[in-house]
Formats: structure tokens, C-alpha cells, sequence
């Protein structure tokens, strides 16, 4: 699976925190956000949102693992997008939880309110959870189907509640749309895997020239 990792300014010093904590788990995790504070442009929880929307249309990568200082700014922002399904993971039973019963493909961390003491070690079970079953496997057995039925009706609500991806791209403000575009190494990173959305990239290229 291949996993991106996603900070915004106010938690970007827990990105090396989340890169240790993926470490090990044998996943392709690429650092796709802000990598320490002050960086520029700084990206806001509405940044990271769109960010996390356009890697995982674009079918660049499987996962985002996002978050912010509570977990609910990024949680919004990103479930703003079609083709999202974010879980607000504080647990490793939340995370464990998530992937049977949602298969979500994004997930959301309270990156500074509450993060303490072994808030680090907090973060490598959650993702030991998170990714040790198998994606809308179902929990308890006897939900399984009714489960399913949900996740699939779900995603027919989701299509048709949102406009395409290159709509949305193309009629967002600049304010939105230009710190993304012009993040060091984001159109490197949507272009790096074969069989992406070609579309989607062109009109994100299109928004950086102007």
C-alpha cells in the first residue's frame, strides 16, 4: 500500500513522529505535506484537505494519513471531496475499528490536544491497527453484510453529492488552490506513479500557471 503522509503548520512537528511510527510496517509511505514548522507555503488544515483529495483521486497513492492539533479541522476539509472516506482515529481500537467496518482510505490524528506523554508510541498502535485487517472485512460477523451494504451505499451518495474532482479544481480560489499547487515536490509526487489521473494533474498544473 502506498501511504501518504500529510501535516499542516500547526502539526508539523509531529511529522517525523508519524514517519517513525509508520516505519517497519513494510508500506510505501511517502512525506507529502509540511515536514517541520515554518516551512512555506504553510499549509492550513484547508490545504492539507485538498492535498489529501487530489493524491487519492489522481490514484497517486491507497491512504493519506492527515490530521491537525484536534483532528476535526482536517476531518472536515478532506470529507469535503468525493472519493474520501476519513475516520477521526484518537485509539488503536478506533483505528482497528475503522478498517473493518468503514475501509476507509484517509484518516484523521489529534496531532496537539492531548498529545503527551508516549503520544508517539500512541501513534505506532494505531497504525499497527489500522493496517493488521482487512480493509471492510466487517466486525462484528454477524454485521458483515449490512456493513457492506452501507460502505457501497455510501459510495454511491458520495458520487452523486459531488462535483468531479477536476471541477472542483478548476473552480476553487486561488487562496486554495495555489499553496497546494506550488508545496515543493507535490506535482513531482502526483505524476510519480503510472496510471494516474492524467486530467486531474493537467488542471492542477494549469491552476499553478495562473
Amino acid at each position: 500500500m502506498r501511504i501518504a503522509v500529510i501535516n499542516e503548520t500547526s502539526a508539523a512537528d509531529r511529522n517525523a513522529d508519524i514517519l517513525a511510527a509508520l516505519d517497519g510496517l513494510g508500506h510505501d509511505v511517502v512525506n507529502a505535506g509540511m515536514k517541520k514548522s515554518g516551512e512555506k507555503p504553510e499549509l492550513s488544515y484547508i490545504h492539507t484537505g485538498l492535498m489529501a483529495a487530489v493524491l487519492l483521486n489522481a490514484g497517486t497513492v491507497d491512504f493519506v494519513v492527515g490530521g491537525c492539533g484536534t483532528g476535526q479541522g482536517f476531518l472536515n476539509s478532506v470529507m469535503q471531496y468525493p472519493g474520501v472516506t476519513c475516520g477521526h482515529i484518537l485509539t488503536p481500537l478506533d483505528a482497528w475499528l475503522f478498517t473493518q467496518i468503514n475501509g476507509g482510505n484517509c484518516i484523521s490524528l489529534m496531532l496537539n490536544q492531548g498529545y503527551g506523554w508516549a503520544g508517539e508510541a500512541n501513534l505506532k498502535f494505531i497504525f499497527e491497527k489500522l493496517f493488521c485487517v482487512q480493509p471492510g472485512s466487517g466486525y462484528p460477523a454477524h454485521r458483515k453484510g449490512p456493513q457492506r451494504e452501507s460502505r457501497e451505499l455510501l459510495g454511491r451518495l458520495n458520487r452523486i453529492t459531488h462535483h468531479e474532482m477536476t471541477e472542483i479544481l478548476t473552480r476553487l480560489p486561488g487562496e486554495v488552490v495555489s499553496p497546494v499547487a506550488a508545496y515543493p515536490g507535490l506535482i513531482k509526487l502526483v505524476e510519480s506513479r503510472p496510471g494516474i489521473d492524467r486530467v486531474i494533474i493537467s488542471t492542477l498544473k494549469n491552476r499553478l500557471k495562473g
